[in-house]
């Protein structure tokens, strides 16, 4: 499950979406009303077209949907980008869209959870519930750019983001290569 909410980046959960689509994983996408407009101000993309990317494609309004159920088996969840708002609620356990909701149940199901938060800087109260996430299995995975990379363009950072991403759910797109160490 892919969650896209209104933090700035869209491009990093639109990124996410292009490399899954030819790999054998089946998408369902939730995308924020925040996210839309966040989508429309960065990126020449529509939602419309962003949606396209995924197999399927979930109301943020439908708390009724497959992905709402734990018993729905899915790999996990990433929320790509993760805005302040969607994280606060994920960690608070309020599921007032469907995209926390199915956040709140990976995490109740023990899977996997991937919040890309894209917030600077953070005070006390994100910290902690950033923290309580934590602790109740949800992996913080801000993006934050590898130099030693040596990225060229937006486009490498944003690749090896989301490679990062993948990887954390055993899915290696060939966008992070493994560090082989100095020398």
């Amino acid at each position: 499950m892919v969650g896209i909410s209104g933090a700035s980046g869209a491009m990093l959960g639109i990124r996410l979406l292009q490399v899954l689509q030819p790999l054998d994983v089946e998408v369902h996408l939730v995308v924020s009303r925040a996210a839309e407009l966040t989508i429309a101000q960065e990126t020449d993309l529509t939602p419309d077209a962003v949606r396209q990317l995924a197999d399927r494609v979930h109301e943020p309004a439908d708390v009724g949907a497959s992905i709402a159920s734990g018993s729905f088996p899915t790999l996990g969840m990433a929320v790509v980008p993760c805005s302040i708002r969607t994280m606060s609620e994920i960690a608070a356990g309020v599921t007032s869209s469907l995209l926390t909701r199915a956040a709140d149940v990976a995490l109740k199901e023990r899977r996997r959870l991937v919040l890309a938060v894209r917030e600077t800087p953070l005070h006390a109260l994100h910290l902690r519930h950033l923290a309580s996430l934590a602790e109740a299995g949800a992996i913080i995975a801000p993006p934050v750019p590898a130099f030693y990379t040596r990225p060229k363009t937006v486009d490498d950072i944003i690749d090896h983001t989301v490679g990062r991403i993948l990887r954390l759910f055993d899915i290696d797109a060939g966008l992070a290569p493994e560090w082989q160490g100095l020398g």
